[in-house]
């Protein structure tokens, strides 16, 4: 990129048009017809509204925000999906075809290969997904041969230094061609969170008994956390479609993004032993004994990948939107529209990791065989925002 760029968030609600963008596969970000990625480095922001159910704009005008695109760490990344920052302020991101996992030096940008991640089955929205770092392990969910499971990795950090072998932590997660979930994290209670898909089968949602549709909490060795809503369990919160973005607000609050099927997707405030309602409700229904979401768009607008918070607010990456969404919080509720930067100009965006400072990291995913990858793609890009 030339130099860095600086947009701003719109005043005031635009009203959305309601696209049912979802293919008959059902699959996660309802691939369509997309503009070609800019290369030039400039970068766009408009400001849109939540809708209702019914089309029309919601709530406040949006608080002013601000993003700077301050340049690319990293490029010719393949299939990037998951992202973790260690210790010293480098990067892991998976590659989610190649099943590799590569180390990103934060300053230079400089890439260490650490080396194939044995066991992983790629395959449509399968392979090696989520990154997390935690007391020198490094967790992943990743697709297997029979399931998708979260395992750790031994990892000293040395420039070199290669993984340690894959041990278990949780198996038997439903997987599918499609709606694998697949992003992890640790909670500031010190559990690890995982966000699944129900694999198409809508029914798995609904199923307490199943891990798929589901938002776990776990020990980090793998076990029921404590205090979770179902005695024995892993899950925290059901009726969830296909969660790939999870992040905690500055009170510990968790907040999930899920991509729905052919009208919202979804922002969720997410509490333990809720139900947010798929297949039943998608959106805002209001129906009793479901949650709604704290903020929803057309599909066409979001495909909703990895989310953070930073700032006030939460930042979501996405994927046919193609664009950076804000989300102004009060507590536990919006304080304005969400409002959309980087429109159309790095293409599909799958993860967002908020750094030091205000700073953001953020991942496109123009090679995952959806996008219309130009030279550089895929990138880390840095990015300051208010």
């Amino acid at each position: 990129m030339s130099r860095p760029v600086v947009v701003k968030a719109l005043w005031g609600a635009a009203v959305l048009v309601l696209v049912a963008g979802c293919s008959s596969g059902g699959t996660e970000d309802r691939p369509g017809a997309a503009p070609p990625t800019s290369a030039s480095g400039s970068a766009s922001a408009s400001g849109s509204a939540s809708a209702s159910p019914s089309g029309s704009a919601s709530g406040a005008p949006a608080a002013a925000g601000r993003v700077t695109v301050t340049g690319a760490l990293a490029e010719g990344l393949k299939s990037p999906w998951g992202l973790a920052e260690l210790s010293g302020g480098d990067l892991l991101v998976s590659s989610r075809d190649e099943r590799t996992i590569t180390r990103v030096d934060g300053r230079t940008g400089a890439k260490t290969s650490l080396g194939e991640v044995p066991g992983v089955v790629p395959g449509g929205e399968g392979g090696l997904m989520g990154l997390a770092v935690r007391d020198g392990w490094v967790y992943a969910y990743l697709t297997a041969e029979s399931d998708n499971r979260i395992v750790r990795m031994r990892y000293g950090g040395g420039d070199g230094d290669r993984l340690g072998v894959p041990q278990p932590v949780l198996t038997g997660i439903p997987k599918g061609f499609t709606h694998n979930g697949g992003r992890i994290a640790f909670g500031p209670d010190g559990m690890l969170y995982a966000g699944t898909g129900e694999t198409g089968r809508t029914g798995l949602a609904q199923d307490r008994e199943s891990l798929g549709g589901k938002i776990l909490r776990m020990t980090p060795e793998g076990r029921p956390a404590p205090g979770n809503p179902f005695a024995g369990s892993v899950v925290y919160s059901y009726g969830h479609r296909n969660v790939q973005g999870i992040a905690w607000d500055a009170e510990g609050r968790l907040w999930a993004a899920e991509f729905g099927q052919n009208t919202w997707d979804e922002l969720n405030l997410v509490e333990a032993g809720k139900n947010y309602g798929w297949p039943e409700a998608e959106g805002r229904t209001g129906q009793a004994g479901f949650v709604d979401p704290v903020a929803q768009w057309p599909t066409s607008e979001a495909s909703p990948s990895g989310i953070a918070y930073a700032r006030g607010a939460i930042w979501m990456a996405g994927l046919r939107g193609e664009r950076l969404w804000r989300v102004p919080l009060s507590g536990a509720e919006r304080s304005g529209d969400p409002g959309a930067f980087l429109t159309e100009e790095y293409g599909r965006l799958r993860t967002v990791l908020a750094g030091d400072g205000g700073r953001l990291w953020l991942v496109t995913s123009e090679t995952d065989t959806r996008g219309t990858p130009g030279a550089g793609d895929d990138r880390i890009l840095r990015l300051e925002v208010s």
